[in-house]
C-alpha cells in the first residue's frame, strides 16, 4: 500500500468503489504499472546484514520488496488487499525466478482474523497508508506480535505531506516515528529499538516533477517472547 495518500481511485463506470479492495483494484487498473518496481530504499538499507529467514511483507503491492527479499534468500509472505496488484506481483516474482520462495496472500488487514500466522524473522510494513478507514495502529501491533524472538520489525511511513501538497489530504494522520513506537505498546524488556527517526528523500510529484518528502523509519529487534 505504498504512498496511497497521494492518489484517489474510482471504478471504471464513474461510481465510487464500494469496498477498500475495490478502491485499490481500481487504482491499480489505472496504469499497467503503478510503482517503480524497485525495492524501497529504507528496506534495502535496514535489512542489509540480517540473516535471511522468514519474512512478512505487509501491503506488498506489485511485489518489489517481496521479490527483493526472496532474491536474497528470504522465504517471504507477500500480503495485499488488491487482487490486481497480487496478480502482477505473482508474474513479476515468476519472471525474477523467486516463485518458489514467495507465498502471495490476498487479505484485508483491517480484519483482525485475517492477519497471517507467524512467527516471522522479519515483518516489514512500508507506507501502510490508505485514503479510507484502516485500523493502522492495531495492524502494526499485530505485526509486532508476529515477530519471532531475535527477529526484526521494520515500519516505514510518511511523516508529513509532500512538498507539492495542496492540503487535499489534510485529514490523513501521518504519525512521527516516536508516535508509531508509542502506539505499538511494546512490552518492556522484550524489545530493543534500533532506530526511530525521520528521513527526507527526493520524490517526484504525480506529474513527474521533483519534490521532497519526509518519512520515518522504526526498526526494532525482539529479544524475547512471553507467554
Amino acid at each position: 500500500m505504498s504512498e496511497a495518500t497521494e492518489r484517489g481511485a474510482a471504478c471504471g463506470n464513474g461510481q465510487e468503489p464500494e469496498s477498500e479492495q475495490e478502491r485499490w483494484d481500481a487504482m491499480y487498473r489505472e496504469r499497467a504499472q503503478v510503482w517503480s518496481g524497485n525495492a524501497n530504499v529504507a528496506l534495502v538499507k535496514e535489512v542489509d546484514g540480517l540473516e535471511p529467514g522468514t519474512a512478512l511483507d505487509l501491503g506488498c503491492g506489485e511485489g518489489a520488496d517481496t521479490i527483493w527479499l526472496a532474491a536474497r534468500g528470504w522465504r517471504v509472505t507477500g500480503v495485499d488487499i488488491s487482487a490486481v496488484a497480487l496478480e502482477r506481483a505473482r508474474r513479476h516474482g515468476a519472471d525474477a525466478g523467486v516463485a518458489d520462495r514467495v507465498s502471495w496472500e490476498q487479505c484485508d488487514l483491517a480484519d483482525p482474523d485475517a492477519f497471517p500466522a507467524g512467527p516471522f524473522d522479519l515483518v516489514s510494513a512500508h507506507y501502510l497508508h490508505t485514503w479510507g478507514e484502516m485500523p493502522r495502529e492495531r495492524i502494526l501491533r499485530d505485526a509486532a506480535a508476529a515477530v519471532a524472538p531475535g527477529g526484526t520489525l521494520l515500519i516505514v511511513g510518511h511523516e508529513g505531506p509532500p512538498s507539492w501538497d495542496n492540503g487535499e489530504h489534510a485529514d490523513v494522520v501521518l504519525p512521527t516515528a516516536d508516535e508509531v513506537l508509542a502506539s505499538l505498546e511494546l512490552p518492556a524488556g522484550e524489545w530493543e529499538v534500533l532506530r526511530a527517526e525521520p528521513f527526507e528523500r527526493v520524490h517526484n510529484d504525480p506529474e513527474g516533477r521533483p519534490g521532497t518528502r519526509t518519512d520515518n523509519v522504526l526498526k526494532a529487534r525482539r529479544t524475547s517472547r512471553t507467554g
